[in-house]
């Protein structure tokens, strides 16, 4: 089963750690994605994905809503050479209580990302795997500069041990604070 086909039955469950949100916004004013009208031409319309880690609903455009049995939320983008689907506008993951600092203050040994490398998401599975660099975290602080690691987890295990810090700025379509996730794989020299 698809970890996408997966999710069309979990509305109302949640599947995010408590207290996280997501939303998605085509009428922020100056966002990057801002519009009043769809790819339809329906209006655009502010939409919780996720609220306090519960799935709220989906990004949807008339074609997907139909197959859900559901209507469109005003969510249909549209490219040069195709037809509408589900797009996100100025999509972000609402900022946490407590600033990167404090997330990694009790840390022992973790690691800190600042890049990521390749795709690395298999859908049908859940898989997430991908190259990264970033700083080793020891005793709370960050440490020496690492490159060339692999980082491995499955999307359910991060969303379920997902925390965002208070650093959220808008700056390109799709947002997020820097967030900490408990319990991925490291490998690498």
């Amino acid at each position: 089963m698809c970890i996408r086909d997966s999710l069309k039955d979990r509305l109302g469950e949640r599947i995010f750690a408590p207290g996280i949100a997501i939303h998605d916004d085509p009428l922020r004013p100056r966002g990057l994605r801002s519009r009043p009208f769809d790819g339809e031409g329906l209006a655009a319309r502010p939409l919780g994905l996720v609220e306090d880690g519960y799935l709220r609903g989906w990004l949807l455009d008339t074609r997907s809503a139909r197959q859900l049995g559901l209507a469109s939320n005003g969510h249909a983008g549209r490219s040069t050479g195709g037809p509408p689907g589900p797009s996100p506008t100025n999509l972000y993951l609402a900022p946490g209580p407590l600033a990167p600092e404090a997330l990694i203050a009790d840390i022992a040994q973790g690691f800190y990302v600042t890049e990521l490398i390749g795709m690395g998401v298999n859908m049908i599975t859940g898989d997430y795997s991908r190259g990264a660099a970033g700083f080793m975290i020891r005793n709370g602080e960050r440490a020496e500069s690492v490159a060339e690691v692999t980082i491995a987890s499955t999307l359910p295990e991060m969303f379920a041990h997902l925390t965002p810090a208070s650093d959220l700025a808008f700056r390109r379509g799709t947002d997020s604070p820097t967030v900490r996730v408990e319990g991925m794989m490291l490998a690498g020299a």
